[in-house]
């Protein structure tokens, strides 16, 4: 597809997003960094329901690796020519990527572009790699030096715990602050299956982990990781052509910074870590979205120390200078609050593979907007804030809503006025599947571990939805509710009732365009265990 010409204020959507669980360094096997990108991109096309020679380029971020590591990781999604960038931009290498991405679409360069992530790290704390050239932080260690000294323990927790003893000393707030964050992040990644870390921890038991660097303990520091994180942006033109205006999520508003002179000549640890270059920025990406800071509910946040998500609130304007320990006090951070702030449990939860993090905030975002974040779902998300640090020094941040939020009323519409479940020759395979639930619903449930939401295209342009809950209690089977669930199935009703007799092959359905995949494949794979269970009515 021919690339469009330039136009100004052009949109631009995320219509596909995918991600790796992430893992301890080296604790998986086969998980190399071409078998990450491949489960990611992979995940991220089947979401928008597309072909990777519909992507025109591709943007691929890693911090650590050679140089054309990018093309070695697409090339198993499609050898199709287009350019592949590989991006390096510290911590914030993700969201660098994504930013690259979107401003070939607003350029009018290309009208469908992939942006991927992914590391593989060693164990342990971050390490230099070369020796024998300027160390890029050796401006940003010079600050921390001249106020703090250097101390034994890895450089990046001094510099972030350093920051916040500056907050500490000049505004009041206490250690149990930073120890609140991450036990709030910690508790929302229990219910983030993507986590690499889904383990709930008592205020206590935070504060009293292994000592990092004052006021840091262990559990307020993030984790080496490795992941893949991918999502895929596009232009109106191309959204409205291929009819995914359902699950598109526009990028309302997006903007990258750099260091300040205030970062090295007020010997602030605080703004060394980026806090003004973040503030500025998020000051112009509000303007440019013509947005208030009341307009959002949800945020993933660059939380690669508690500290950090402290010092961030004040400087993202959620709320007054040296007030983020009251926001924190008044559980304004947390489910029930103003803001949501890191449902996926954070980079201290969830895992930091640096080239990925900053499009696996993009993916939970996505989801939040889109109402598929399962258990951690915001209620009522409508306009999502992405903040991605990379020391050294870069910040992106982004503003992200529904790009057409009427399609989803108009779509629930139309399933409200469709014919009973009868009329469409799929039921019998939805009534067995109820059938087998109500014989050993917890058997189901303990294998399954999912809620399938299936959307299908019968005769006269009737649309049915079925959603199957195998994953509560002893799982249900209910038609003509609101399409939701952790993996959706879109099928016409001729094609449904071929698939589930073994007539039609799901991989060649999905790439002939009969089967669309939205959501979580690994639960689509199971699809299986329902086709082989619900074929003697058929």
């Amino acid at each position: 597809m021919a690339a469009s010409s330039p136009k100004p204020n052009r949109r631009v959507f995320v219509v596909g997003v995918g991600m790796t669980k992430f893992e301890k360094p080296g604790r998986k096997d086969d998980f190399d960094y071409p078998e990450m990108a491949k489960e990611a991109g992979t995940k991220a096309l089947e979401d928008a329901g597309i072909s990777y020679d519909q992507i025109q380029h591709a943007c691929v971020g890693y911090v650590y690796g050679d140089t054309t590591c990018g093309q070695r990781a697409l090339y198993q999604l499609g050898m199709s020519g287009i350019p592949i960038y590989n991006v390096n931009n510290a911590c914030a290498t993700g969201s660098t990527a994504l930013y690259m991405a979107r401003n070939l679409i607003l350029g009018g360069l290309a009208d469908c572009v992939l942006a991927i992530g992914f590391e593989k790290m060693e164990r342990g704390s971050l390490k230099k790699k070369f020796t024998d050239r300027t160390n890029p932080m050796d401006k940003h260690m010079e600050v921390m030096m001249n106020g703090h000294g250097l101390e034994k323990g890895p450089v990046t927790a001094q510099m972030f715990g350093n920051a916040g003893r500056e907050h500490m000393e000049k505004y009041g707030t206490k250690p149990e602050h930073f120890a609140k964050i991450a036990w709030k992040n910690h508790k929302h990644s229990t219910n983030n299956p993507y986590s690499q870390f889904q383990d709930e921890y008592s205020l206590e038991q935070i504060m009293n982990s292994p000592k990092i660097h004052d006021p840091l303990t262990k559990l307020q520091c993030c984790p080496t990781s490795d992941g893949s994180a991918a999502a895929i942006l596009c232009s109106e033109e191309f959204v409205k052509k291929h009819n995914l205006q359902n699950q598109a999520v526009e990028i309302v508003s997006m903007e990258m910074g750099t260091d300040f002179p205030s970062t090295f000549k007020e010997n602030s640890c605080m703004k060394m870590v980026g806090y003004d270059m973040a503030k500025e920025a998020a000051n112009r990406a509000f303007a440019n979205a013509g947005l208030s800071r009341d307009a959002v509910q949800v945020v993933e946040l660059h939380d690669c120390f508690s500290c950090n998500e402290l010092i961030t609130y004040e400087a993202l304007g959620l709320c007054e200078e040296g007030k983020a320990k009251d926001l924190i006090d008044s559980g304004n951070n947390t489910y029930g609050g103003k803001y949501v702030i890191n449902p996926s449990g954070g980079l201290i939860s969830k895992g930091h593979p640096l080239g990925a993090t900053g499009l696996a905030q993009c993916a939970e975002l996505c989801w939040q907007l889109r109402g598929m974040a399962g258990k951690r779902q915001v209620k009522g998300a409508k306009v999502g804030l992405q903040h991605n640090l990379g020391l050294g020094g870069a910040v992106v941040i982004s503003i992200y809503r529904l790009g057409f939020p009427n399609a989803r009323q108009q779509i629930q519409a139309v399933l409200a006025s469709s014919s009973a479940a009868k009329d469409f020759k799929c039921n019998v395979i939805f009534e067995e599947i109820k059938e087998n639930l109500d014989k050993d619903g917890p058997g189901w449930v303990k294998k399954m571990k999912g809620v399938f939401c299936f959307k299908v295209k019968g005769s006269g342009g009737k649309e049915g939805v079925w959603v199957v809950d195998a994953k509560n209690g002893n799982g249900s089977v209910k038609f003509g509710v609101d399409p939701k669930g952790d993996v959706t199935i879109i099928m016409s009703d001729d094609d449904m009732v071929n698939l589930m007799l073994g007539k039609l092959n799901p991989q060649q359905a999905f790439f002939q365009g009969k089967l669309k995949i939205q959501g979580n494949m690994g639960l689509a794979m199971k699809l299986r265990e329902f086709q082989n269970r619900t074929k003697s009515k058929l």
